[in-house]
């Protein structure tokens, strides 16, 4: 029972097939195979216009090279205080781009938009002392399970846009957001304001497949030197674009995130009619957070159930008895019914 993360996951058959195929074959280095180039294609077709795309191993290269091409010096990053760029990538983005993140509340670990607006308005063009506003980066979906609506998307990109800031979309579960909404890449992007993404493979079937893509290629123009002086671009860089050929076709990637979404909804389901175990919040991703007593947790765990404590925040103590605990399950492409069966037993 593995609900500590979808990072926990192995690789989907397809992407590992797709990877032996490849290392049995010479091609050229460094991104310019001729799989690469078919796969930048790809992603033209994916978002229906041309991007330009360059591929990364991590999530938080993706991420803080993005916000490197982007920076400004004295710079700020406008993101949600809960954010992973501000609270789990070790100051990687703040060391790559030389800008500072600035965390802007709101609930559901969306920011609001009148909060964004107070925030940047903190920060002039002047304010040599104190910086710049540069960026705003957004999670998609976010690092509490919930996602941003379409309307919410543009919302945030107004304001953005109002202060010429370029915006940043962090998809590490860019999928799952996705189809939970319904909609496509495009409308989930460009269409809505974004500029700059982040698309995470790994979380979703990929092995170590991420990629950086800018939906007006002219911002990408010096990114080819960005991703060689930090040391992102693979010698054997055919081997990300052999899992993204795996990942996109047949729309393998949108088939994992409804698995695992579905997963979830059936967590969710499970958990809201527990005895023992009640939801903290409603989540539409494959994240769900339970408010689990504490004698269901040891138990869960002695059955071999992984999954992690999550930091209870101030705004939500009260939602946690002091015999209860606040825990986090991550379902992936790899998550069965049994697995949910199995852990809904153990604390239901």
């Amino acid at each position: 029972m593995f609900f500590a993360s979808d990072n926990w996951a192995g690789a989907h058959p397809s992407v590992n097939e797709r990877l032996s195929k490849e290392s049995t074959r010479f091609a050229a280095a460094y991104g310019t195979s001729a799989l690469d180039k078919a796969i930048e294609v790809r992603f033209n077709e994916v978002f229906e216009r041309e991007v330009a795309v360059f591929f990364v191993a991590t999530g938080t290269a993706a991420n803080s090279l993005s916000l490197a091409s982007i920076a400004r010096p004295g710079g700020l990053t406008f993101c949600h205080t809960e954010a992973h760029i501000i609270e789990d990538e070790c100051g990687a983005p703040d060391f790559f781009s030389g800008m500072r993140m600035v965390g802007v509340d709101g609930p559901e670990g969306k920011m609001l938009p009148e909060n964004l607006v107070e925030r940047i308005g903190r920060y002039p063009q002047d304010a040599v002392h104190h910086g710049r506003a540069a960026a705003v980066s957004m999670t998609q979906a976010t690092e509490v399970g919930t996602i941003y609506s379409l309307d919410e998307i543009s919302a945030i990109s107004d304001i953005a846009k109002a202060n010429g800031l370029p915006l940043h979309m962090d998809g590490a579960r860019f999928a799952n957001a996705l189809v939970s909404l319904g909609c496509s890449p495009a409308e989930m992007t460009w269409k809505r304001g974004v500029d700059v993404l982040s698309f995470g493979g790994t979380k979703n079937g990929c092995w170590c497949a991420e990629a950086i893509v800018f939906f007006d290629p002219d911002l990408a123009k010096d990114f080819a030197f960005l991703r060689k002086r930090t040391a992102q671009l693979f010698s054997k860089s055919r081997f990300i674009a052999a899992q993204f050929e795996a990942y996109l076709q047949d729309d393998l990637w949108l088939d994992l995130a409804r698995h695992a979404n579905t997963m979830a909804d059936r967590l969710r389901s499970g958990i809201a009619h527990a005895a023992g175990a009640r939801l903290a919040w409603s989540t539409t991703s494959n994240e769900v957070f339970a408010v689990v007593a504490k004698t269901a947790i040891e138990k869960a765990r002695e059955g071999g159930a992984q999954f992690y404590d999550w930091p209870i925040a101030d705004s939500a103590r009260h939602l946690v008895g002091t015999d209860e605990g606040l825990i986090r399950l991550v379902t992936s492409f790899a998550t069965s019914d049994t697995d949910v069966n199995d852990l809904l037993a153990c604390i239901g």
